[in-house]
């Protein structure tokens, strides 16, 4: 059984263990293990710790926590992070959006002996973390425009909006400049402006946003690469009957709703799930399997567009941890069963 996230005034969330026994990292001993995440209360996290939950729980004998605080807040994280290495000491996923706060306190815990997967957003060189799961986000980017492209008709003319909830997030930034350079060669009557900040938290998102469309009224399209972008591009729309074209990222409940009845063209979907059941299979299988040491490089984990050929089928993916495992399975033993395949140079993610 999956828990759903609970958050606590103390900032901290604690899922249900997963295994017992007594610790130790040999194979068929109880692992230590954890997962510290961003943004505990968003969708992208929830989808990467039910992700790496199941494989703990695959896995078998693993107590397995997760940490986050309830709001994007980097020095929130860091100090979450360094409580979690305390109980976590066979092994942790780190995913956050700020790599630079968390170069030193990576680079202790590796210290420690403590094995670390950076997930979602690549660990920067002084972390003495090598090895990183996540998305080709320039290609996503990319995805989303052509997408765009697709339904502005040929020769399109006009003004397009982007927005990243974090800037200077590598990831985030990745996916606008994909977009970006997308439309600079596919559609060169398009001007794009932006990218323009526009924060994680829904409330400021929201505002930040609808500051945008009153700014720019004749836009083509108004194009996020966050979570909350997506529906409240939509809330937006709906609101001011607008004609032109509104999406952004993930499958937060309410964005599939969005592209269900039409207001978004699509959601790109970076398959969380996917991701946090990879990291943290790798990371106990070279722990029960390779004294702890894990690979170099970058696992490269797919993503896709959700729109109205394949919405159904999601929404009925998100219906519980048990229907995503069950949809992703075959990427899953196919990713697994050709890691070396998968790999590429660290220097390289985007």
């Amino acid at each position: 059984m999956h828990p759903r996230f609970r958050t606590v005034a103390a900032a901290l969330v604690l899922l249900t263990a997963v295994g017992c026994g007594d610790s130790g990292p040999g194979e068929g001993d109880q692992l230590d293990m954890g997962i510290a995440v961003a943004n505990i209360s968003l969708n992208f996290a929830h989808e990467m710790v039910l992700g790496a939950e199941s494989a703990a729980e695959h896995a078998g004998d693993v107590d397995f926590k997760a940490v986050g605080p309830p709001n994007t807040d980097g020095p929130a994280e860091v100090q979450l992070f360094q409580n979690l290495t305390t109980r976590a000491e066979d092994g942790i996923v780190l995913e956050n959006l700020d790599p630079p706060i968390f170069t030193r306190p990576a680079a202790r815990a590796v210290d420690r002996g403590i094995p670390i997967v950076a997930l979602d957003t690549a660990p920067t060189d002084g972390s003495k973390v090598t090895f990183y799961v996540g998305n080709d986000n320039y290609a996503l980017g990319e995805l989303m425009a052509k997408e765009a492209l697709k339904r502005l008709g040929d020769d399109p003319e006009g003004q397009i909006v982007i927005g990243v909830p974090n800037p200077g997030t590598p990831v985030l930034d990745s996916r606008a400049q994909g977009i970006a350079d997308t439309f600079g060669k596919e559609a060169p009557g398009v001007k794009v402006l932006g990218p323009f900040q526009t924060y994680s938290d829904p409330g400021q998102n929201y505002s930040s946003w609808s500051a945008q469309v009153n700014a720019h009224p004749d836009a083509l399209a108004f194009l996020g690469v966050g979570d909350a972008d997506s529906y409240n591009l939509a809330r937006i729309k709906r609101a001011k009957g607008g004609k032109w074209l509104t999406a952004g990222f993930d499958v937060d409940p309410k964005t599939l709703e969005a592209v269900q009845d039409g207001s978004n063209f699509v959601t790109i979907d970076p398959q969380h799930f996917l991701k946090g059941y990879l990291s943290t299979a790798m990371l106990i299988e070279s722990v029960r399997e390779k004294d702890g040491r894990l690979p170099d490089g970058w696992f490269l984990s797919p993503g896709g567009v959700v729109d109205s050929a394949n919405i159904d089928d999601i929404i009925a993916r998100q219906k519980s941890a048990k229907a995503a495992y069950d949809w992703y399975r075959p990427a899953i033993d196919k990713l697994l069963g050709d890691q070396a395949g998968n790999m590429h140079p660290l220097k390289d993610a985007r």
